[in-house]
């Protein structure tokens, strides 16, 4: 059952070598919160329709699948990555493609 409690902010991203991080402050309650980071390899953005400025949705949505995942014994990962499925996932939702008529 996903956590509805939560609040989750965004706080920028850093270039590092190859890619983009963008960071995350995952507050669980009251003086209680984790940070997060989602790596996008740059080539992402080259190779792909994704655009720089997807990047801070992209990450945040795969953020909301992992905390999704999250049990009592088995927390997110601190550092996440978007992979190609991530992409294409996000690509198809956010940029359906036009059927011709």
């Amino acid at each position: 059952m996903p956590r509805m409690d939560i609040l989750i902010q965004y706080e920028g991203f850093i270039i590092a070598d190859a890619s983009r991080v963008y960071n995350f402050l995952v507050i669980d309650s009251p003086g209680v919160s984790r940070q997060f980071t989602v790596g996008v390899s740059s080539e992402s953005f080259r190779l792909t329709p994704l655009k720089f400025q997807d990047g801070p949705s992209i990450s945040l949505q795969r953020l909301k699948q992992e905390l999704h995942r999250e049990t009592e014994k088995a927390h997110a990962e601190a550092h996440l990555s978007i992979e190609e499925q991530d992409i294409q996932e996000y690509l198809e939702r956010h940029y359906p493609r036009k059927r011709s008529s």
